[in-house]
Parts: structure tokens; sequence; C-alpha cells
């Protein structure tokens, strides 16, 4: 389905890039550095990289592989690429990338979408998910690290080395709950630090938490959460992303798994707010993203659920048109998606398979809706049911009841027919 509204995950359902630092580079389009998932697999990334870029955040290029290890000429036998970071200094693009055993490597390029061509190795550093800053002076800044094992130096004008003597700890495990995936911007004057936090759901690092400072390297207080992925999937277990201004918006971008594991992760975005005290106010989890809802009369691919309770879990089904559906669903599961934008319409369509009569209970706003009964069906097939006409911009809530035991939903759609 060709969709031409900003929806999440922000990309097609069949690209998973987790760990995503976004730029805007001076052809004003907005770029997305990422990790590269690989659907199903049992694994956090992969050996290579991809960068996408958009002048809407609803249409997007895929600029190809831009770097991998096969590109390294230190870490070829590294298995992995992990988070990287993305830097911009007298007509050179420098990636920052790094590999599972804590080294950091530096690749540039003439161009923001690459190929990249490695440089080395960047020496004295030691810890994943490089990140950078150049302030307004000029001055640039390495942040890397996971645990206690969080730093910061100084960049030389090369931006290939550190200066050594000026290596610091910006956050800690015990005043910031830090976990790793640093991420720096300077916004007003002020410096804010992005990262994995562990304050919620038995440190679990499934928040996007940030502290701010007046410095680069220190002093940085706890601000608090921004986005908290927990929900978007059984077993979700980290987050990770970065904030940026496109378009005179800032927005968060980060991450939520799919296939009831903590892998194969979409990108995601969501408009955050800076209060007058500086401080970000905390949002949560939509299907509508960079936009501000999605038109309830669109077929609408059931995995763009912002919020599963239960056993379900957006997963891979090469029946679904989407590539994705909801599946596994069980007695009792809710799929949840914010917001739709009603306009009247009296018909609510469903495509799904069950192997036993499944009743769908639709809940607008937290209230009971309507509800439909889907027949035994063993390959996907559409439903329909006359529904109450509703107007505005809502929360959707769809829950599954039945003594069924296997059941998947493709999409849905609300129609202005009978």
């Amino acid at each position: 389905m060709n969709h031409q509204y900003a929806h999440n995950p922000l990309l097609d359902s069949h690209i998973f890039i987790p760990d995503v630092e976004a730029h805007v580079w001076e052809d004003g389009r907005i770029y997305l550095y990422g990790s590269y998932d690989k659907q199903g697999q049992k694994t956090y990334c992969s050996d290579l990289y991809h960068v996408y870029s958009s002048d809407d955040l609803i249409h997007w290029t895929d600029h190809g592989v831009v770097f991998s290890l096969a590109d390294s000429n230190w870490a070829k036998d590294c298995g992995m690429l992990y988070a990287p970071d993305c830097a911009y200094r007298d007509g050179w693009y420098y990636l920052y990338y790094c590999v599972p055993d804590g080294r950091c490597g530096v690749a540039k390029s003439k161009f923001p979408a690459g190929p990249f061509e490695d440089v080395g190795q960047i020496q004295g550093v030691m810890g994943i998910d490089p990140a950078v800053l150049i302030d307004d002076d000029g001055q640039a800044y390495l942040y890397w690290g996971q645990l206690s094992w969080c730093q910061a130096a100084k960049l030389k004008k090369n931006m290939v080395e550190i200066e050594p003597d000026t290596i610091t700890q910006p956050l800690t495990v015990e005043a910031h709950e830090f976990h790793e995936g640093s991420s720096v911007k300077k916004v007003n004057g002020k410096y804010y630090y992005l990262f994995a936090d562990t304050h919620r759901h038995g440190s679990r690092p499934s928040c996007l938490g940030y502290a701010v400072s007046d410095h680069p390297m220190k002093g940085f207080q706890y601000g608090g959460v921004i986005i908290d992925n927990f929900g978007c999937d059984p077993a979700v277990w980290n987050n990770h992303g970065s904030m940026m201004c496109f378009q005179n918006q800032w927005y968060v971008f980060y991450h939520r798994s799919t296939h009831g594991s903590e892998f194969s992760r979409h990108v995601c975005a969501e408009p955050i707010y800076f209060q007058e005290d500086g401080s970000i106010r905390e949002v949560l989890q939509t299907t509508s993203g960079a936009g501000t809802s999605i038109p309830a009369k669109e077929w609408i691919p059931a995995h763009l659920a912002c919020g599963l309770t239960g056993r379900v879990r957006i997963e891979g089904d090469a029946a679904s048109e989407n590539n994705l559906v909801l599946g596994q669903i069980a007695n009792g599961d809710t799929a949840i998606y914010r917001y739709l934008d009603f306009q009247g319409e009296t018909t609510f369509s469903i495509v799904m398979k069950t192997n036993d009569v499944c009743r769908v209970e639709l809940y607008i706003d937290d209230r009971y809706f309507a509800e439909l009964d889907m027949g035994a069906c063993n390959s996907y097939c559409t439903a329909k049911k006359a529904i109450p006409p509703v107007k505005g911009i809502h929360k959707l809530a769809i829950q599954f009841y039945g003594n069924f035991t296997d059941a998947s939903v493709d999409a849905f759609q609300f129609m202005a027919e009978g």
C-alpha cells in the first residue's frame, strides 16, 4: 500500500533501522544514520549501514549501502556494525562507527549519503555508540560508552583523533541511570545529552532520557524521559535515538522492536516541545508520528500499532500485502493506534485470519465503540460492520476475544458507506 501520510514507523515495513542519529545538512533534507537490523534475525544490527533522507518526513530515499565492514581497513572480522553518527567539517562528512568489542572508527565522504571511505580506528576510544557535537566555536567533541564507561573528549581538528588528556565522564549510572546510546545537541545555548535511560521497568533501558548542562563535557543534570518505547512489543528491551529540528519543528527519533523480540527494530519519530525553563515534555508513542493524525478512511496497515498488550506482536507474514501483520494474537490482546482522524465514517472493515470465531471490539479514547465477529478463515478475509459515525481526532484501541488459538490482522479501514 502506498501511503501519502506521515506515520510510524517512518520507513517501509521491511526496513529496520534502529539507533538513529538525524541530521539536517545544507541541502535542507533530513538524513538518518543508524544501525541496520535484518528482519527476524535474533541479534542486534548487521555488517552494513544504509542512509535515508527526506524533504517531508513522508517520502524517503534509500541511498543504499554507504559503508560496510568489508570497507573497513581494521575491523573486517568484527561481525557487526553498531550505532553510528555523522558530522560535517570543511567539505567532508565524517561517519563515526563502532564494533561490538567497543573499538570505534571513522570513515569520510564528500557527500552526506556517502559512500564513505574508511580512515581508520580512533585511538584511545573504547566503548560503543559514538556521537559527535561540533560547537559554535568550531570545537568538536566525541562521546561514547556504555554503563560506567561513559566518556567524552575533544576531537582534534582533523576529526579523527581525540585529545587524550581531555577525556572525562559526563554521565554516570548512579546520577543519570545512563545505559548507552549517547547523542548530544546544543539548543538555545544549553547542551542536551540524550541516552538510553533505565529509570523504569526494572532497569530496562526502554526510555530515552536526557540531561542538560551549560558545558559540553560536564555538569549534566538529569532532566527526565522524552519517550518510553515500552509496550511496542512483548519483549522490547532497549531504546536509542536523537533529536533534531526539521522545518522549524523539533522531533525525537527512537526505535521500536518487533517479532516478539529485542531486535528487528523500526525507526520512529515524534514531535517534541521545549518548555520555557528548557525542559522537554515527555511524549507518547504514536501511529501518526510526524503528522497530527492518519485519515481513518485510509487502509491502515495493522503493524502501525504504537502499543500492544498481551501476546500479540508485529511479525512477518509472506501472505500480507504489508510484509508485517499483527500476529500470534491471543484472547484479550489489544492493539493501540494514536491518532486517527474520523470524518463520520459509517463502516468498519478489517482484513484478518483466525482459526475460530474472533470478536473484534473497538474503543475510541478508551470508551467502547463497536464490535464485529470474524468467522473462522484460514487465509486473509475481509469482514465489515456498520458503526455509529464519529468525527474528530481520536485514539483507537482494538481488542480481540474468543477461543481462537491462531489469529492475525493485516489491515483495517473506516469507510463512509454501508
